[in-house]
């Protein structure tokens, strides 16, 4: 190879890797830049071009395009980018954005079309091949497009800043800790007078708040006993099976999700679980049970919809246009006011409350910038999420005010996303632990015997 064409690269003091960044890795996480400790990045100038199309909306997607063209603007002031790069700040590697180049001769007939992805990938391999010595990696969150590298024999790697392991997500579906207690110390438990025990007659180290437990008596009863370590008290308390607005759990899970939803002092609940398990159900039940300490309940979801669009593209006002994403709440609204008749007062209530504006339905892109105050917000399929999203929403949180997450981390409908690194995960993996938050994850489907069976079978 000639000289001439190394040194237009970036120059490596102390051999630090070269990764190339796809368009989807700085939509995902327009701070992504900072996050490769000491090694250098490549931006395509086609990233460039890419992002552009982004920058106006009031999406996510819109958010991060800005906010990386203005780190990526602060970086250079007012120089460019040089044969180097430039410094992207202490401890960090250097950045330069990147002409596009053809593909090598070897692969120069494997791609025919012109599209950003071809142009992105051919600029990877030509820094690989003009940086020998130096590990140079194409990193993005689109599957195809690591698969057309490694056909091609490029090294290829997702963004794995933000995703939990595998061992965690295991262990958040396994968080009920199950166990035989004396009967003396169960009895206390389940009929004392305070239904609640030190957790050092259960236990040799100290729970964390709202660690979960099913204790089983020592004799052949089958009998199971609920319960949960609560920090205020340094005690394990028995958690009963209590309705909210005529809806009852069915299941020892659903009896831990209600105990959280309907305990002032968790401000903060995710709820995870398949199709039928009764998550946004119990949720809605709970935020009627409670409407009287709170001014409004926010019902909402992802909208996940094709392309950089956004509500505007549909017709009709905001209700109408949001009609179609929460169709699903409206459904377990539904259900709940079924278990009334027409006349009764809980069913007008409901009624009531959306006439009145109590019950609201609103759009998440229309949260940021807003306080959120002694509200009770519920925001249903969560895993369409990412992490900057979910972070968003909290932050919004005024004083008085609970939030409650629910989806299925194995049902994601964005495309760079997965059950390691949307929103709804990242929650339980950095929330564990706090006193004010409780995840609870629904195994037993309880739509009905066919639902339950297709769960499992299909």
């Amino acid at each position: 190879m000639r000289k001439g064409k190394i040194e237009n690269c970036i120059i490596n003091m102390g051999k630090p890797k070269i990764f190339v960044l796809d368009t989807n890795v700085i939509l995902h996480d327009h701070k992504a830049i900072r996050k490769f400790r000491d090694n250098n990045l490549v931006i395509p100038v086609t990233v460039i071009e890419e992002i552009d199309k982004f920058k106006k909306g009031t999406d996510t997607l819109s958010f991060n395009a800005r906010g990386f063209m203005r780190d990526l603007d602060r970086i250079t002031n007012g120089r460019d980018f040089g044969a180097g790069g430039l410094p992207i700040g202490p401890n960090l590697g250097w950045i330069k954005v990147e002409p596009n180049h053809p593909f090598p001769e070897e692969a120069a007939d494997f791609f025919t079309d012109d599209i950003p992805d071809h142009r992105i990938l051919a600029t990877a391999m030509w820094m690989r091949d003009h940086n020998p010595g130096t590990f140079v990696a194409l990193v993005t969150k689109d599957i195809n497009l690591r698969m057309k590298a490694k056909a091609v024999g490029m090294a290829v790697q997702d963004y794995l800043t933000d995703k939990v392991q595998d061992e965690r997500i295991e262990e958040a579906q396994r968080e009920v800790q199950l166990m035989s207690l004396p009967s003396d110390v169960l009895q206390d438990l389940a009929y004392g007078p305070e239904t609640a025990v030190g957790w050092n007659r259960v236990l040799k180290v100290k729970p964390q708040p709202n660690q979960m437990f099913k204790f089983r008596w020592e004799t052949e009863r089958d009998e199971t006993v609920c319960a949960r370590y609560d920090a205020a008290r340094d005690r394990i308390v028995l958690v009963k099976a209590k309705p909210a607005y005529g809806i009852r759990p069915r299941n020892d899970e659903q009896k831990f999700a209600l105990d959280a939803l309907l305990n002032p002092r968790i401000d903060l609940v995710s709820l995870t679980g398949g199709a039928g398990t009764g998550k946004t159900l119990l949720a809605l039940a709970a935020a009627l049970a409670q409407e009287e300490d709170y001014e409004h309940i926010y019902l909402s979801r992802p909208t996940v919809i094709l392309g950089n669009q956004d509500l505007g593209f549909l017709p009709g006002d905001q209700r109408q246009k949001m009609s179609p994403f929460l169709q699903p709440l409206m459904d377990n609204l539904s259900v709940i006011k079924a278990q009334f008749k027409p006349s009764s007062r809980e069913a007008q209530r409901i009624d009531s409350m959306l006439t009145q504006e109590k019950l609201i339905i609103e759009p998440l892109a229309y949260i940021r910038g807003r306080s959120l105050g002694k509200c009770f917000f519920i925001i249903d399929e969560a895993q369409n999420l990412t992490p900057h999203e979910m972070k968003t929403i909290i932050t919004r949180a005024g004083e008085g005010t609970k939030m409650v997450f629910t989806g299925d981390i194995f049902q994601i409908d964005q495309p760079y996303l997965d059950q390691w690194s949307n929103g709804l995960t990242h929650l339980g993996e950095k929330m564990y632990g706090q006193a004010l938050f409780q995840h609870v994850f629904l195994r037993k489907g309880e739509r009905s015997e066919l639902s339950e069976l297709a769960a499992k079978l299909l």
